[in-house]
């Protein structure tokens, strides 16, 4: 008992410690003492709070060792699964995610963590199902955010299979959703894009399959904009498949994702020029 005492003594203080080196902005010494702190706290066999302790190290570590500050967050991730807390398990895998994107610029494993926080969210949400309906479909837009990601590094990396699958799943999902049917008709457009890209023809009837599934997305102008590009590819024509862009980001601005894939499908054409969109 005493010997578990002096333990607990410990833990408060790596953990005031680790507190006044954030104040002092000292993030290496920060991390290091909520680790310290973290694995006593396991040794108590305190899971959670030794969980929590991972999580202010990993984020302290952020600022200054973006990988030991993912060596943290996963140790609270190993944690959280073999406690069977799954949300908030893929909540540190986004994190982690963010961390490839924007320090370690390392897509693939970001886009890796990503569909795990994803596998995490859609198990949360059946074992929820059916009692518990607004965490269910919480878990299902934390899904749907993570699938998003992916989708959109999965085509700007050309796997655009990837990309289009999860789009028409999204899609789909939304559809019915009287509060999210109006994002549908944005994930159909993306991937009809990533079909053109492929090939023209699988294009056209994906679009008439989208058409079909959701009649809304006809009257959309994502719809409008690309059967204009379908024509003006097909008639080889650059400056109408130029005009047909233009208009459109005239009212809708594209942003970077939107601009890349559009202008993949503009060198398609022959006698495509500069480039360029506008």
């Amino acid at each position: 008992f005493r010997g578990n005492t002096r333990v607990e003594e410990a833990c408060e203080m790596y953990t005031r410690a680790a507190n006044m080196f954030k104040i002092a902005k000292n993030w290496s010494a920060a991390g290091n003492a909520f680790c310290q702190a973290a694995k006593l706290h396991m040794q108590l066999q305190s899971k959670h709070d030794s969980a929590t302790s991972f999580v202010d190290a990993g984020n302290a570590y952020k600022k200054a060792d973006p990988q030991e500050a993912i060596n943290c967050l996963n140790a609270a991730i190993d944690i959280y699964t073999d406690m069977g807390r799954f949300t908030i398990a893929a909540k540190h895998h986004i994190t982690i995610a963010e961390i490839y994107e924007a320090e370690l610029v390392d897509i693939e494993k970001a886009i890796a963590h990503y569909e795990q926080a994803a596998d995490y969210y859609k198990g949360e949400e059946s074992n929820r199902q059916v009692v518990f309906v607004k965490e269910s479909q919480q878990g299902r837009a934390g899904a749907n955010k993570c699938l998003l990601k992916v989708a959109a590094y999965a085509a700007q990396l050309e796997q655009y299979q990837k990309a289009i699958e999860i789009y028409e799943q999204v899609g789909t999902n939304t559809m019915d959703n009287p509060l999210l049917k109006y994002s549908a008709k944005e994930y159909f457009f993306k991937a009809a894009l990533c079909h053109f890209i492929v090939d023209e023809l699988n294009a056209k009837l994906a679009l008439e399959k989208y058409e079909e599934m959701f009649p809304a997305f006809t009257d959309s102008r994502e719809c409008k904009l690309l059967k204009k590009l379908l024509e003006a590819h097909e008639e080889q024509n650059c400056e109408a498949y130029t005009e047909a862009v233009k208009e459109f980001d005239s009212i809708s601005r594209l942003d970077q994702w939107l601009t890349t894939m559009l202008l993949r499908i503009k060198k398609s054409i022959q006698g495509e020029g500069d480039g360029d969109l506008k």
